[in-house]
């Protein structure tokens, strides 16, 4: 059984974050701005914007998960100071939850399957979700970082990233994004809804969460459109 995941982050608050931090973040913008104001303020921004991508300057908001032959799945995702019931919609059942059940969740249900399938999930997915687990005090309960060529991992827990796939572990001069993948074979992009994953943080600031959920959906059934494409047309190790 293979599962697709996926997740939605968000960055911290800049002006929450201790002097020493800020200071560690925006060093770098000050050598390379030097006294050209427009600059640095345009860099500060784009720091700012950023937090999102690191799991220590940032938390997890939607974790999704979609069972590739039962073609079910689930999302959970973060609404502080809402009280969401469950709801359904395309074949996905949606839970609020905090990161740390989350996260529990996830990999409690991570050992029941043996095939992981993401998009540059090697590069994201996993470390933000090892180290946010870490931060939580969360065990994972699968391997998806060790081994990285399909050839050489456990049947135990195989991740198949299609980014390395489909990129040929990089060899190809440039990776390309989801939505490039998805437009090249056809597939109905999560982006074609109008929202991207650089939406997100304004999404969760305005209270959206049930757009964030929904949008981690639509990112799993690409993936899994994609992961069919792969395993249909490329894969010629059979791995």
């Amino acid at each position: 059984m293979s599962l697709v995941f996926d997740i939605e982050t968000i960055g911290s608050d800049f002006d929450s974050l201790d002097e020493v931090t800020r200071h560690n973040l925006t060093r770098w913008i000050k050598r390379h701005a030097g006294d050209n104001e427009k600059s640095y303020n345009a860099m500060l921004k784009d720091l700012k914007e950023g937090l999102g991508f690191s799991p220590l300057t940032g938390e997890i908001v939607a974790l999704g998960v979609l069972d590739t032959e039962m073609n079910k799945g689930a999302v959970y995702f973060s609404a502080p100071g809402e009280s969401i019931a469950d709801f359904e919609k395309g074949g996905f059942l949606f839970k609020q939850k905090t990161e740390p059940e989350m996260l529990e969740s996830f990999w409690q249900g991570a050992k029941k399957y043996n095939e992981f399938v993401s998009f540059n999930g090697r590069c994201f997915d996993v470390p933000f979700l090892a180290i946010r687990s870490a931060a939580h005090k969360i065990r994972p309960s699968k391997d998806l970082m060790s081994r990285r060529y399909l050839s050489g991992q456990s049947f135990n827990a195989k991740h198949i990233d299609l980014l390395d796939q489909l990129s040929f572990y990089g060899a190809v001069r440039r990776k390309g994004s989801l939505h490039l993948y998805c437009s090249a074979f056809n597939i109905k992009s999560p982006k074609a809804e109008g929202i991207t994953g650089d939406d997100v943080g304004r999404l969760f600031k305005e209270g959206k969460y049930k757009e964030i959920a929904e949008y981690n959906s639509w990112d799993l059934i690409a993936t899994r459109e994609l992961y069919d494409v792969w395993k249909k047309y490329i894969n010629l190790g059979n791995f």
